[in-house]
C-alpha cells in the first residue's frame, strides 16, 4: 500500500475555519506546506494575513469584511488574533505573513515555470527588494515589479501586464485594506495564481527596515518594535487595546465563536 501523501491531497486538505469576531481565520498544521501544494498544482488562492488592526477595520468596512469571507486562506498574523483564539481554547502559533511570503518566493524559485510579480512599495524600495531576491535566488523569475506610487491612469498597464505574463505568485504591498480589496477585484486576471497582501514586506526585503528581534516576536511583542521604528503609527496602534477589550466582551457574550 502506498502511504505517501501527494501535493494534490495536501492542497485539498480541509481547513478548520474559526471565527474572530465574525471574521474567518483558517487553522492548519502547516500553512507553507498547504500553500506550496497549491502553488505546485496551480490552484488560485487569495491569502490574507489577519491581525487585530485589520479585524477592527473590517468591523467598520463592509467591503473588507466581505473580502475576508471570500478569501481562500486567512492566517493568524498578529498577537491579538492569537490571543483571541486562546480565549476559545485554540492554542496556535502566529504565522507571520512576511515569513510565509518569503517561503513562497523560495518555492517559486525551486519549481519549474513559477514566475513571480511584485506590486507595491516606494520605487527605490521595490527596486532594492527585487534585486535582493534575484541575487539570493538566481533561478527566481520575476516577470514584473511595479511600485505602489504609480498614478491611477497607469494602473491599467499593470493589469494588462498581469494578464499577459500570468505569474504564479503575486505579492501586493499596498497596505491594509487597499491591497486586500485590490486583490479581490483583480484576481480573476490570473485565476491560477497565489495572491498575498504583504504590507510593508518590501521595506524589510530591501533592507530599509529591520524585523523585530526574535525574542520580541516569540513573545507577541513585535508591534512594540514596529512602534519604536515608526512612532507615527501610535494612532493606528490604538486599535490593539480596543481589540483586546472587544475580544473579552465578545468572549463573554459568545461562549461559542
Amino acid at each position: 500500500m502506498n502511504n505517501s501523501v501527494t501535493s494534490e491531497s495536501i492542497s485539498h486538505e480541509s481547513t478548520d475555519r474559526f471565527s474572530v469576531m465574525g471574521h474567518p481565520v483558517h487553522l492548519l498544521r502547516s500553512y507553507p506546506r498547504w500553500l506550496t501544494a497549491r502553488l505546485r498544482n496551480r490552484q488560485g488562492t487569495h491569502v490574507i494575513t489577519l491581525n487585530a488592526e485589520m479585524t477592527m477595520q473590517a468591523i467598520q468596512r463592509p467591503a473588507l469584511a466581505e473580502t475576508l469571507q471570500q478569501a481562500d486562506l486567512v492566517i493568524p498574523d498578529g498577537a491579538g488574533v492569537v490571543l483571541y483564539l486562546r480565549l476559545y481554547g485554540r492554542k496556535v502559533r502566529r504565522c507571520a505573513g512576511v515569513e510565509l511570503a518569503e517561503q513562497m518566493i523560495r518555492q517559486a524559485a525551486q519549481q519549474d515555470d513559477r514566475p513571480v510579480f511584485f506590486y507595491g512599495g516606494k520605487p527605490e524600495v521595490l527596486d532594492k527588494a527585487t534585486l535582493a531576491w534575484q541575487q539570493r535566488l538566481p533561478k527566481l523569475k520575476v516577470v514584473g515589479a511595479v511600485h505602489g506610487y504609480i498614478p491611477p491612469e497607469e494602473e491599467p498597464r499593470v493589469l494588462e501586464k498581469l494578464a499577459e505574463t500570468q505569474p504564479s505568485l503575486i505579492l501586493v504591498g499596498l497596505g491594509v485594506p487597499r491591497q486586500e480589496l485590490w486583490i479581490a477585484a483583480h484576481r480573476h486576471l490570473c485565476p491560477n495564481a497565489i495572491w498575498i497582501g504583504v504590507g510593508g514586506s518590501f521595506d524589510i526585503w530591501s533592507g530599509s527596515k529591520d524585523r523585530a528581534p526574535a525574542w520580541l516576536a516569540d513573545n507577541n511583542l513585535e508591534w512594540l518594535y514596529r512602534l519604536y521604528q515608526e512612532p507615527w503609527r501610535w494612532k493606528r496602534m490604538l486599535s490593539l487595546p480596543k481589540f483586546a477589550i472587544k475580544a473579552i466582551v465578545y468572549r463573554l457574550q459568545n461562549p461559542r465563536p
